[in-house]
């Protein structure tokens, strides 16, 4: 296979890049008053840059009440004033790109905050309106209206709360979601052209790239049937209409070089392969790998049935250990079950610190030796476990709208700890941040870590620096006693992960590029520890 031209590489970077996702609000304070912005971002590029990533996802930076996150969104248009501005928006944008890292944003198709100028003028226009025919309103069941429309479950998990909402003028409106997130109808023109103006607004100020939250669940069934007596096709996952507006979306990004990457959560390899196809999104996230045990067979099955699903549609598979929904990754691996699904998160569930990090250091050397692109969650460099929040401080809606059964996600969403001697760890000056810190968050702060050659963030970044030694080739298993993965990509680089209880033999080799861990005294790779290796 040649090597590709520097324009086409270009071209095609995201196709095997390292992506580091940045959750605004945790990153860094710029300003002071307890809560991560813009300027603390800019200031930080230096920190990106040494890491070697070659882009940056920022979750939802957009005007929003933050019911949510930021995944109520009230104005595309405008950078939420706890963040900055847009005028500070495009200046990382453009520091960014003179540093080599490109910029993609988060765009929530699904749904809008309750704040959003569309539905506070449905509110205003009452039942029947052109303006409500934007969202899904609609009359009660029931001799009074008084019954919620349909049987619709609510897409957190753990949430016993109905997915309506009913106004005092006796319509019901829909949101998957919580209330103040309502759910557009994707079968109104406008819906469609206005989310397409959004896409050109942001390529036109130089983002190369839009990840589209909750990708599978815009279109919904007209009838707004029962789910539980209705036959496939599901009501509101994966419908085929869908596939027109990505087709759509695809003709607005070719005209920027732009890039989508889909969350699509579909358990079907066949389905989830349409959304890839070559004139609908580029990428979609690997959810399969990110809630796999750690265990070597399964681990091997969730890559081998990736890159096959992946396959016939010529996109490249994409590779994620933990996200800001998800718990990190030192401690679910550090726990008996180390899998991850929403439905069994819990308060209190043990884990043990030390066995996490010695699997995440192995997983993170798993990970960057895949054939495809990388996604970083902030934080995870440095090895952050799971945070306990107290109860009274937990503000993430899956905690409240679960009534307190699911733990939530602020666990996961904790602010960097970047100088171990400063207030606050480092993140910022004067004012306590809008999540506490746990009393040992210093211990992983970026100062101290890049002073340690032993360090996880001395781990990643010699790996990532490493990664192009990979080559663009494909995988090749390579025979290995049980609980040992081993295989090698067509530049003649092999990586091996031992999974099993006791030492493993290397293969033939020239040469150690890179240990998760140090080898035994005979030279074999202990359990739960990774090596590449030069052939």
């Amino acid at each position: 296979m040649g090597q590709p031209t520097p324009a086409r590489k270009d071209r095609d970077w995201w196709r095997s890049a390292v992506i580091y996702q940045v959750y605004v609000r945790s990153f860094a304070d710029g300003d002071g008053d307890g809560t991560g912005d813009l300027a603390g971002v800019r200031t930080r590029l230096p920190y990106l840059a040494e890491l070697g990533v070659d882009a940056l996802w920022f979750t939802p930076w957009y005007l929003s009440p933050l019911k949510d996150g930021g995944y109520d969104v009230a104005d595309y248009r405008t950078i939420d004033p706890a963040f900055g501005t847009l005028a500070e928006a495009e200046k990382l944008i453009a520091e960014a790109r003179e540093l080599g890292i490109r910029t993609i944003v988060d765009i929530v198709p699904n749904h809008v905050s309750d704040q959003h100028p569309w539905f506070r003028a449905a509110l205003a226009a009452g039942p029947g309106s052109p303006e409500r025919e934007l969202f899904h309103f609609r009359r009660g069941r029931g001799a009074r209206g008084e019954l919620p429309p349909n049987d619709w479950p609510s897409q957190f998990a753990g949430s016993t709360e109905p997915v309506w909402t009913r106004l005092p003028d006796g319509d019901w409106y829909l949101h998957l979601f919580t209330p103040e997130q309502p759910d557009l109808n994707w079968a109104h023109p406008a819906v469609r052209q206005e989310h397409e103006d959004i896409l050109r607004f942001w390529f036109e100020r130089g983002v190369a790239g839009v990840r589209i939250d909750s990708a599978a669940l815009l279109a919904k069934d007209p009838d707004l049937p029962d789910l539980a007596a209705h036959p496939r096709p599901h009501p509101f996952v994966d419908r085929d209409e869908l596939h027109d507006v990505y087709r759509s979306w695809r003709r607005v990004a070719d005209e920027y070089d732009g890039v989508f990457v889909g969350e699509v959560w579909l358990p079907d390899p066949g389905r989830f392969a349409r959304y890839l196809r070559p004139d609908e999104l580029h990428t979609a996230f690997n959810f399969s790998f990110l809630s796999c045990p750690w265990d070597a067979a399964r681990l091997r099955e969730a890559i081998d049935t990736t890159l096959a699903e992946h396959a016939p549609v010529g996109a490249p598979a994409t590779w994620v250990l933990c996200n800001h929904d998800v718990t990190r990754t030192v401690t679910r691996y550090g726990r008996e079950d180390t899998a991850f699904d929403f439905a069994t998160k819990a308060f209190g569930t043990p884990a043990d610190p030390v066995l996490g990090t010695r699997r995440a250091r192995a997983a993170a050397l798993l990970s960057l030796a895949l054939p495809g692109a990388v996604y970083l969650y902030q934080g995870e460099e440095l090895g952050l476990p799971e945070a306990e929040i107290p109860a009274g401080r937990i503000q993430d809606p899956m905690y409240l709208r679960s009534r307190g059964t699911d733990p939530g996600r602020d666990g996961c969403r904790v602010p960097l700890p970047w100088a171990a001697g400063l207030p606050y760890a480092g993140f910022g000056s004067r004012k306590e941040p809008w999540l506490p810190q746990p009393p040992d968050w210093p211990m992983y702060a970026v100062d101290r870590q890049q002073r340690d050659p032993h360090s996880m963030l001395t781990l990643y970044r010699r790996a990532v620096a490493l990664r192009p030694e990979f080559g663009e080739g494909p995988l090749t298993w390579l025979p290995a006693p049980e609980g040992v993965l081993a295989f090698s990509r067509a530049d003649g680089v092999l990586c091996v992960v031992n999974l099993a209880p006791t030492p493993a033999g290397l293969p033939a080799h020239s040469r150690l590029l890179l240990g998760s861990g140090p080898l035994d005294e005979s030279g074999r790779l202990p359990q739960d520890t990774a090596a590449w290796l030069r052939a």
